[in-house]
């Protein structure tokens, strides 16, 4: 039982199901058994009791039942008290640790997120937070240990979703506070949500409804791990068009998309146009500048320089770009806070929001639920939502091509280039280093070298030279790409096919 593979940064992932040609399964029943087994043990040494409390929850995967079934009997088996919650999402499984009915010592999400129909995986919580990566491999340790003498402990099952929707309903009348229809402050308002097949569908049914909204037109809110519409993922980009297209077609006020486990969303304004990668980030900070004046905004480092000119310049926050990777950003807020420097808020382009007022929890549905708290508050004023981030640019152009490395230790060989891109950078006057460098490295190019930056990084995992583009001109990413592909073109490791294309 190789369990290492199945790590992914601070998750476990791998193929639960077969129905993909060449892709084995590797995440079976007695992975999951094993697994479960691990985060036991990590949470008795953590919190120094003989029998721990865990609550488990999935989203619509197919495999579902076959990691659950293998969960619960593994914790069961170890004398834990396990909930069993059914249908969740991955935010609500950290607020069993939250919630007084549920006070649990930890939990597992089964999930895959945005993955194919195959895939599935397990995310972890403890009291606080998610865990990181080197907790990930303690666990994996762990799981690999013979298996005690058994005792037995027990399994009930307890609706968290309802619990963590009379949560988000509670906030939404409070900070709406409408003067005449304080128990149902939406009403009036149309509000569409797609759920994309996945475990989302609970917000239009269990909070919009509740709180008056018209939800007439949400679609896909019926869970289906063959996800039979579309990928449920806001970058996805035929998601995308569909819940414009749903807010245009329905004449709604606003639309909210989600992904399979509801940790990311992303929103659609009433003219139909998505509020998505530098817009959610946009709108997220201003959301959080309006009550928390000068904070700083932590980003991954793909961000737009014209999301750095609306944060400083519109909202007078602090833009602060970090890595790519949901945790490094949601780390780096956190580490910014103990220094004394507020950040209020941590957010990647694909949608990923913690708040420090959340428990700085990567939460798609309370970053939804804090937007439809300002657009119910805009709606009284007969003001739009859209007009929070009206004066945000964008870039002309965008691109992302993504140079595969060749050879066997990908993570050295990518390391060279980078030293020796920045060494040619100090000699050729086109390539204008970025003062601060996190992840990679970015370069500001003038009007007759591209109008724009680009950013070469390692991937987090993969043996892949992720290559980010925007510019302001016509064809300007092309121009940009050409002063690229001339540097690289001396490393006979990597494979810059994909850039000699898009180059022609």
């Amino acid at each position: 039982m190789n369990l290492k593979r199945l790590q992914n940064g601070s998750d476990i992932r791998g193929v639960a199901i077969d129905g993909v040609a060449n892709e084995p399964v590797t995440l079976t029943h007695e992975e999951a058994y094993a697994l479960a087994r691990g985060f036991q043990i990590f949470l008795q040494e953590k919190t120094n009791k003989k029998q721990v409390k865990i609550a488990v929850g999935h989203d619509s995967r197919l495999s579902k039942d076959m990691m659950k079934n293998a969960i619960c009997s593994s914790l069961k088996a170890g004398g834990c008290q396990v909930i069993d919650c059914g249908l969740s999402s991955t935010p609500s499984m950290f607020m069993s640790t939250i919630f007084e009915d549920f006070k649990t010592d930890g939990a597992i999400m089964i999930t895959a997120s945005h993955l194919p129909f195959n895939r599935n995986g397990m995310k972890f919580f403890d009291q606080a937070g998610g865990l990181d990566k080197k907790d990930i491999a303690t666990i994996i340790e762990y799981a690999a240990k013979e298996e005690e003498t058994k005792t037995t402990g027990s399994i009930i099952e307890q609706d968290l979703i309802a619990t963590y929707s009379n949560y988000l309903v509670d906030i939404i009348r409070k900070e709406v506070n409408h003067p005449t229809n304080y128990t149902v402050p939406l009403t009036g308002m149309h509000i569409i949500v797609d759920a994309g097949n996945g475990a989302g569908g609970f917000y239009a049914e269990q909070v919009l409804k509740p709180l008056g909204a018209n939800t007439t037109g949400s679609q896909f809110l019926d869970p289906d791990g063959t996800f039979p519409n579309h990928i449920p993922n806001p970058e996805d980009k035929e998601a995308m068009e569909s819940i414009c297209r749903a807010v245009l077609n329905n004449n709604a006020d606003l639309g909210l998309i989600f992904d399979t486990d509801v940790d990311r969303s992303s929103a659609v304004d009433k003219y139909g146009k998505e509020m998505s990668r530098n817009a959610i980030v946009a709108l997220a900070a201003a959301l959080v500048c309006e009550t928390n004046p000068n904070t700083t905004i932590v980003t991954d480092s793909v961000t737009s320089d014209e999301l750095t000119v609306f944060i400083e310049g519109e909202l007078k926050g602090k833009h602060h770009r970090f890595k790519r990777g949901y945790k490094n950003v949601i780390n780096e807020a956190i580490r910014l806070n103990e220094q004394g420097i507020d950040a209020q808020l941590a957010i990647e382009t694909s949608g990923h929001a913690a708040l420090k007022e959340n428990y700085f929890l990567d939460d798609g549905a309370y970053l939804a639920t804090k937007i439809v708290i300002k657009a119910a508050k805009m709606h009284l004023e007969g003001n739009s939502l859209d007009t929070l981030i009206r004066t945000l640019q964008h870039p002309l152009e965008e691109k992302e091509v993504r140079i595969s490395i060749t050879c066997e230790d990908f993570q050295s060989y990518g390391d060279d280039v980078l030293a020796k891109l920045k060494a040619y950078s100090e000699t050729n006057v086109a390539f204008n280093l970025a003062p601060i460098n996190h992840e990679g490295l970015r370069f500001s190019f003038d009007e007759e070298n591209g109008n724009g930056w680009m950013l070469l990084r390692k991937s987090l995992h993969d043996p892949i030279l992720p290559l980010n583009m925007e510019s302001n001109t016509a064809e300007g990413c092309v121009v940009l790409a050409k002063q690229m592909l001339e540097f690289l073109t001396q490393f006979d490791q990597l494979d810059v096919s994909a850039l000699e294309a898009f180059c022609k």
